[in-house]
């Protein structure tokens, strides 16, 4: 497991040569903000989760590293605001990565390995329903998806990520189980404008937690392309300029209208 260590500068605004500052949280619920090598977790600390994160990600100098690196507390902060191995034990529900492992892997091999090792502390991790399948698939590979449309520039992206943390959602051994998460990423086109595509994945119908095991066996994941706009009210999270950055035709594009995915191919990004 990786050290915190003061060196650890955390998600860069000016990444993408356009500022884009991490986004912020709209209520007034204590947060805490860490920084990790590459990107930042904004801890809600009354509900254990993270709010927001954001990662820096330089396609052009990722590096294919195998997976290392053991779940830990972040000492930083006190172990009742993480949610922490009890959440996961003796039961169907996997650490889901917020900011995903590879993202930060890039610059220099020893660089590449402290940032994806950091990626396992808690305070990086929410419950996730367990198993592959498309969908989940789908939304494992959106930033993969993105680097490659935007290889014409330098394959820089920027990605927020988080949990939907709502009121309602379902009791579980202390903490509540997020039903549905959210991600935008965004990137510098040739023009030289930000750009920016917002996505909802919904684990609503594989969440029961009245089950020993807390997982339905019925339904799957869905994944959903989305406004920004939408994103922002959803999650009590201040997104700034990535709003009027989307690339959906916000004028059109509707809740009742997410466009839901089950290839790449359908993501629209220009």
């Amino acid at each position: 497991m990786a050290e915190p260590s003061e060196d650890w500068t955390g998600y860069d605004d000016d990444f993408l040569g356009i500022p884009v500052p991490l986004p912020t949280t709209l209520g007034d619920e204590e947060v805490v903000e860490l920084a990790y090598p590459r990107f930042t977790v904004t801890l809600e600390t009354a509900r254990r989760f993270a709010v927001v994160t954001g990662v820096n990600v330089d396609g052009a100098t990722l590096h294919d590293l195998e997976r290392r690196g053991d779940w830990d507390l972040d000492p930083r902060v006190a172990a009742s605001d993480q949610a922490g191995p009890a959440v996961y034990v003796d039961n169907d529900l996997d650490r889901g990565h917020l900011v995903r492992r590879r993202d930060p892997g890039w610059g220099t091999v020893a660089e590449a390995r402290e940032a994806t090792a950091a990626t396992f502390f808690y305070t990086n991790a929410a419950p996730q329903a367990a198993g592959f399948n498309q969908s989940k698939e789908l939304w494992l590979g959106l930033e993969d998806h993105v680097l490659a449309y935007a290889d014409t520039t330098d394959q820089r992206v920027s990605v927020f990520t988080a949990p939907i943390l709502a009121p309602d959602d379902p009791p579980y051994r202390g903490i509540l189980i997020p039903r549905r998460f959210w991600k935008v990423a965004a990137w510098a086109p040739a023009d030289g404008e930000l750009a920016a595509a917002g996505f909802v994945l919904d684990q609503s119908e594989l969440i029961d937690t009245a089950s020993t095991r807390a997982i339905s066996p019925l339904g799957g994941f869905r994944t959903f392309q989305v406004p920004v706009a939408d994103i922002e009210q959803l999650a009590g999270v201040d997104l700034g300029p990535l709003v009027e950055a989307d690339v959906l035709d916000t004028a059109t594009a509707r809740p009742a209208a997410w466009k839901p995915l089950s290839a790449p191919s359908e993501v629209v990004l220009g």
